[in-house]
C-alpha cells in the first residue's frame, strides 16, 4: 500500500499543490515555516481524518479561506483507490472510492499511514489518549471488524454520558450494550499487545539499549467484568455525569524497573522509546497483514546525536516502507538517494 498522487488545497500555508509520490523515498525540503510539515499533515489527513499536530481540523484551513481539501490516489496491491478529505466550517467529510465514508475510521483501513515527528516523545510523556490512539490504529488493520465495534461503542458511550447528564436513571439502559462492545474492544487490544511484545523488545533495545516494559491496562479492574464495573461505579458516574469504566479509559503503561518511563528518561530517550513503539507496531502489521504503511518523517534528526540517529535510520530502513521525509536542505541523504524531491518555499511546492 502506498500513496501515488496527492492534491492539496488550502492546508495551512499551502494554497495549492500537486505531487506525484514514488513508492520509495520522497524528500521535501525548505526553510523552517515554509510549509513542509503542512504537506505531511495533508498526507496524514488522508489516512486518519485528523492532523498529528492539532485536534481542531478547522485550524488547518488557510487563513481567509472557508475550506480545505485533500485528494489522493492509493496503490493497494493490484488496484488504485481514490480518497478525499474535506474540512469546512460546517464539519468534516471523507470519500472513499467515490462514496461517502460512514466514519473517519474507514480512512485508516483504506490508507495506512504513520508519522514520526518532533513531538513523538509525547507518546511516552503524556496521558493515555495518545497511546490508545496508537494502539487502536494498529488494531484497525489487524481486525477489520474492530472499526465497526469501536464506532458502535463510541456511540453507546455518548448516549450513556448524555443520559447521565439529563436523566441519570436511564443511563443503566446502556450498560449491557456498552459492556458487550467494550469487552470485545478490550480483548482485541489485549491480543494485539501480546503479539507486539517480541517486536517491541527487539526494537526498544536496538534503538535505546533500555529495558522498557509495555503493559496493557484495559480501563477497569481485571478482577471483574465491565458490566460489573459499570454497576459498581454508578453512583460516581451519576455524580460526575461521566462513565468512568471502559476501554475509553484504557492505557499502555510504559515503565522501567516498575517506574513510569516519563519520570526517568530524557527527552531524547523518550523519543527513541516512542520511535521503538512505532517501529515495532509497523513490523508486526507487516507480518500479520502484509501491509507496509507509508511512513512520514518530519525533521527526523531532531534531538538525536550521532549514534542514536544511526540506530534510528537503521530501524526505519528495515521496515522497507514508502518514506516521505522533510529536511532543511536538498542534500539530505539520511535514508538514501531520494526517488523524488520537492522544494517548498513560502507555501509553493515545486518538483526538483
Amino acid at each position: 500500500m502506498s500513496l501515488i498522487e496527492l492534491t492539496v488545497t488550502h492546508v495551512r500555508a499551502i494554497a495549492k499543490a500537486e505531487l506525484q509520490i514514488p513508492a520509495g523515498l520522497t524528500l521535501i525540503w525548505g526553510d523552517n515555516g515554509s510549509g513542509k510539515t503542512s504537506l505531511l499533515e495533508a498526507m496524514f489527513l488522508l489516512g486518519r481524518g485528523r492532523s498529528f499536530r492539532t485536534r481542531n481540523s478547522e485550524r488547518l484551513i488557510t487563513r481567509g479561506q472557508d475550506h480545505l481539501r485533500v485528494i489522493g490516489r492509493i496503490q493497494s496491491h493490484d488496484r488504485v483507490l481514490a480518497l478525499g478529505f474535506e474540512v469546512t466550517r460546517a464539519g468534516v467529510a471523507a470519500r472513499i472510492a467515490g462514496r461517502s465514508a460512514d466514519s473517519l475510521a474507514e480512512l485508516s483501513q483504506a490508507f495506512a499511514v504513520q508519522v514520526i515527528e518532533p513531538g513523538v516523545h509525547k507518546l511516552v510523556e503524556e496521558a493515555g489518549y495518545r497511546r490508545r490512539r496508537w494502539m487502536d490504529w494498529a488494531v484497525f488493520h489487524v481486525e477489520p471488524q474492530f472499526v465497526d465495534t469501536w464506532v458502535r461503542y463510541t456511540r453507546a458511550l455518548k448516549q450513556r454520558n448524555a443520559a447521565l447528564r439529563t436523566q441519570p436513571d436511564h443511563a443503566r439502559a446502556w450498560d449491557v450494550e456498552l459492556a458487550r462492545l467494550g469487552e470485545r474492544i478490550a480483548e482485541s487490544r489485549r491480543a494485539f499487545m501480546e503479539q507486539l511484545q517480541p517486536y517491541w523488545r527487539e526494537s526498544v533495545v536496538a534503538l535505546s539499549g533500555l529495558e522498557v516494559q509495555l503493559h496493557y491496562l484495559r480501563g477497569w479492574s481485571a478482577e471483574v467484568t465491565l458490566h460489573e464495573s459499570l454497576a459498581a461505579s454508578r453512583v460516581r458516574d451519576e455524580a460526575r455525569h461521566l462513565t468512568h469504566s471502559g476501554p475509553h479509559r484504557a492505557d499502555v503503561s510504559v515503565r522501567i524497573d516498575g517506574r513510569p518511563a516519563r519520570e526517568i528518561l530524557s527527552r531524547g530517550q523518550q523519543k527513541l522509546v516512542a520511535v521503538a513503539m512505532t517501529v515495532a507496531q509497523l513490523r508486526l502489521l507487516k507480518d500479520l497483514t502484509g501491509t507496509a504503511p507509508t511512513l512520514l518523517l518530519d525533521d527526523p534528526a531532531a534531538e538525536l546525536d550521532g549514534e542514536r540517529l544511526r540506530r534510528f535510520i537503521e530501524q526505519v530502513l528495515l521496515l522497507r516502507s514508502q518514506l516521505v521525509v522533510t529536511s532543511l536542505t536538498s542534500e539530505s541523504r539520511l535514508f538514501g538517494v531520494p526517488d523524488a524531491t520537492y522544494n517548498v518555499a513560502q507555501g509553493r511546492v515545486q518538483h526538483v
